[in-house]
């Protein structure tokens, strides 16, 4: 299935219904007044958020969205029908915009969470509300508002514990893969990865935690490169970001090297990113001679400060401890 994380739609709230011109007319009363009843209000569209949707797909398929104009007024003083509201569920951690402006109008963060993306109009007054001591009978009623209509913009931002970033063929997929039953592409060129990937990590003393493997990032992706700024907003939300470095350099890129170019765009995407907690992972240890591998470890450690940990995500060495490690990590991280 498609993985969609933007998208545009139109919402169109109900109008308001119109109200009412009547009057009483009953036997032995010949001047029964005014008796109009009022129009309903036309429906309101909501967005909601939804723990049980992780993509925006259903936009593709369906972009305008209305509410149900509310009813006229009867006589009788009859009120007509309010229009039923429409709701649309999004992802957790959907943001919503105007689509003109791009100002943002609400971040649906938090399952239940709701936005007003439409009012519905007014209904209109019966003439019972028309009714004074110089006009007592009205021939005039309110007519009904009409429900507010625009264009919106979505984005959605993943709402994961650990997210997996690095160059491009770095093993990010691989280890998704290891760590949890996600079936992501795996192959031996970059870009594999096109859209964001998400698995469950499951631990066996602790609930489950969510596992995005964002793809692989370039230079100049703070400043839009490649997919740099689709690819950066899911890292947002991470609690955890685990930055793979690619040890072996057999594509010819110096890990060291590697491992500052992506800091580095991270920290000009997004100065608060750095202070997130970042745990540096040197990946397809499989190829590197033992002191090679510690070389390159007290490199890294000397130039990041951060926590280092090594894995092969080919043979599965390192993964038992990086899953028990992960686990410490998210008791004590605060979400």
């Amino acid at each position: 299935m498609a993985f969609v994380d933007e998208a545009k739609f139109y919402v169109k709230a109900g109008d308001g219904g119109n109200g009412c011109v009547s009057f009483r007319r009953e036997k032995y009363i010949p001047k029964g007044g005014p008796n109009g009843g009022d129009g309903g209000r036309g429906g309101s569209v909501f967005l909601e958020a939804s723990s049980r949707l992780t993509s925006l797909l259903d936009f593709k398929s369906r972009s305008h969205f209305k509410a149900d104009s509310g009813t006229n007024g009867q006589g009788s003083n009859k009120n007509g029908h309010k229009g039923e509201d429409r709701v649309i569920y999004v992802p957790v951690g959907s943001i919503i915009k105007d689509e003109e402006t791009l100002v943002p109008l609400a971040d649906l963060s938090k399952h239940g969470e709701r936005f007003l993306a439409a009012e519905g109009g007014r209904g209109g007054n019966g003439n019972v509300h028309f009714a004074t001591a110089y006009n007592r009978v009205p021939r005039q009623a309110g007519k009904g508002e009409i429900g507010v209509e625009r264009w919106l913009r979505i984005e959605l931002k993943l709402m994961a514990d650990v997210g997996l970033v690095g160059l491009p063929n770095a093993g990010k997929s691989t280890l998704l893969s290891k760590l949890s039953a996600a079936n992501p592409k795996v192959a031996s060129y970059p870009f594999t990865t096109i859209e964001p990937q998400l698995g469950v990590l499951n631990f066996p003393d602790r609930n489950p935690c969510v596992i995005a493997d964002i793809p692989g990032l370039i230079e100049g992706a703070h400043a839009g490169a490649g997919l740099g700024h689709k690819f950066l907003r899911h890292v947002e939300r991470t609690l955890i970001i685990v930055h793979v470095v690619d040890g072996s350099g057999e594509d010819g890129i110096d890990p060291l090297a590697a491992f500052h170019t992506l800091e580095e765009e991270l920290r000009l995407y997004s100065a608060e990113l750095s202070d997130r907690y970042h745990l540096v992972l040197i990946n397809k240890i499989d190829l590197l001679t033992p002191a090679a591998l510690k070389k390159l470890v007290k490199a890294l450690k000397s130039l990041s400060g951060r926590e280092i940990m090594t894995v092969s995500g080919l043979t599965g060495k390192g993964l038992p401890e990086l899953v028990v490690r992960l686990g410490e990590l998210l008791d004590v991280t605060p979400r």
